[in-house]
């Protein structure tokens, strides 16, 4: 037997991993008060196997010599995973982090930044994820992998 989340629709029977039809905008209100929203992290695109989300490269985000805090750069890349593990899964079940990682390639001083998260494998009790942090030029920033746990919500 595999360890293949079920769900309405995905790879293998639609055209999206998502469970339902996530809502970008509610889930951006729901940030408000938070870390994510004092860094001015946004989702701002669900594709049929990624989420996207940016943020803004300045002085809540960087460290003090200038450059791109590789603190928030993992923020990023854990409310991405967050919320896109949140999407996949049934109702009645929620995902927590359980392990993350990221790898800094270069430096940023001003801009955006964007993270786009895709699933490597959706399994029924982890998932797993990898997200690519790139800047307004495209250039990679910081890769991350984050390891979810399904659980069943409280």
């Amino acid at each position: 037997m595999t360890d293949t989340l079920h769900r309405t629709s995905g790879p293998l029977t639609g055209d999206t991993i998502w469970y339902d039809s996530p809502d970008l905008e509610h889930a951006n209100s729901m940030s408000a008060g938070s870390a994510i929203a004092h860094l001015g992290i946004e989702l701002t695109e669900l594709g049929a196997d990624h989420l996207v989300a940016r943020m803004p490269v300045d002085d809540r985000t960087r460290q003090p010599f200038g450059i791109l805090h590789g603190g928030a750069s993992v923020l990023l890349a854990e409310t991405l995973v967050s919320a896109a593990a949140t999407f996949v899964v049934p109702p009645g079940k929620m995902c927590v982090g359980m392990e993350i990682n990221a790898n800094h390639l270069r430096p940023v001083t001003s801009g955006w930044v964007t993270g786009t998260a895709r699933p490597i494998s959706l399994g029924r009790r982890t998932q797993v994820w990898e997200v690519r942090i790139v800047d307004d030029h495209d250039k990679l920033v910081c890769i991350s992998r984050c390891t979810m746990a399904v659980i069943e919500a409280p």
